[in-house]
């Protein structure tokens, strides 16, 4: 009896170390501290418990909704929430120009050219959003053909928030040496410090704050939605951010579900020339925290957009619509409201002013 308890104190203790030795790989993060934390405690929406608040009450899920709800329905699947086929793609073109230029390679990630100077935005190019290597959701069978190493030298990343799906951290590190500044919402820096970014390469804004960086102004703007890498939700700040150059000012959106601060935004900053606005993995099960299609849709009138660009869709499945349905849906609620919608094949480039592709190039895959 002595020896069978002395075994399963030794496995316990052995399982104890794997998981502090889990929850303490570099992937996770680390929460703000020192002058950092001193910033976010001074936020108008930082709470006595250490989180961050946003603007409207946002509760993760409706009441009448469980988790256990929501296991199930993933668990249950849909053959629809992948595409069966490889979806197409262009090679990108990242010559020099003095034009805007936008490349979107699924998701939220996409590269900019504004006045000359190279923007790379929530850069995800691993295999999975996750943590672990071989769990979470799959990239789709195409969307593989870019490569951090394919991009040229960067003046400037800029990193909505803090999710897997927006901050990837092998990303990072293979970016961290070819890009000038990297550009975040406040508190984000604290991961990339411990990832082996230098402070003085990184620029933290809060929610009204504006920076200038390689002579493009940066303004962060509200969003609803919330961080966490971990288990603590909400540490680190969540925003959109506008960028104005010298002809053309976009709106990168980030993640949001829709409220009234689009139309605030509108009102304060608009018009935009382009909003690049989240399109994807939706749910009445969370319908607070990411944005149906047509909300998406109202969001850029909101904003008073000319041209809308929808996102976070054609490369992850992380909710359980079928894999095209957000762009399906987008593309008609804008052709009801004769509101203009640009949706490049992955790898093509949207040229302000020039060219705003419109090919429906996901039926049928």
């Amino acid at each position: 009896m002595k020896k069978y308890m002395y075994s399963i104190f030794v496995v316990v203790i052995v399982l104890a170390i794997v998981v502090i030795w889990v929850f303490n790989l570099p992937v996770f993060g680390k929460a703000p501290e020192g002058a950092r934390l001193e910033r976010l405690k001074k936020l108008p929406n930082f709470k006595a418990d250490g989180t961050l608040d946003n603007l409207s009450p946002t509760p993760m899920k409706p009441d009448d909704v469980s988790y256990w709800d929501m296991i199930v329905a993933m668990v249950r699947g849909n053959e629809q929430r992948t595409p069966k086929d490889a979806l197409p793609h262009l090679t990108p073109d990242f010559s020099e120009t003095t034009k805007t230029k936008l490349i979107w390679f699924g998701h939220s990630s996409y590269y900019l050219q504004m006045d000359g100077i190279k923007i790379l935005v929530d850069p995800v190019f691993s295999e999975r959003t996750s943590p672990i290597s071989f769990i979470g959701s799959k990239n789709y069978k195409g969307t593989d053909f870019i490569k951090v190493e394919d991009f040229p030298a960067l003046d400037i990343v800029l990193i909505t928030h803090d999710h897997y799906d927006h901050l990837d951290y092998q990303s990072v590190l293979k970016l961290k040496d070819k890009t000038e500044v990297f550009i975040t919402s406040l508190g984000v820096g604290a991961h990339l410090e411990h990832w082996g970014i230098p402070a003085d390469k990184i620029m933290e804004l809060a929610w009204g704050e504006e920076s200038l960086a390689s002579g493009l102004k940066f303004t962060a703007a509200p969003a609803r939605h919330f961080t966490g890498r971990l288990f603590k939700r909400n540490q680190t700040l969540w925003s959109a951010f506008i960028l104005q150059g010298a002809k053309h000012k976009l709106y990168l959106g980030g993640d949001s579900g829709y409220d009234t601060h689009f139309k605030q935004t509108g009102e304060q900053h608009g018009p935009f020339d382009l909003a690049i606005l989240e399109c994807g993995q939706y749910n009445a099960y969370w319908p607070l925290i990411h944005m149906f299609p047509e909300q998406t849709v109202q969001a850029a009138k909101d904003l008073k957009a000319e041209v809308l660009l929808p996102v976070h869709w054609g490369k992850f499945t992380l909710a359980m619509h079928n894999w095209n349905e957000p762009v399906i849906r987008a593309v008609k609620k804008a052709k009801e409201e004769n509101f203009k919608i640009t949706t490049p094949i992955l790898g093509e480039a949207v040229i302000l002013d020039e060219n705003y592709p419109s090919k429906e190039w996901w039926l049928d895959k």
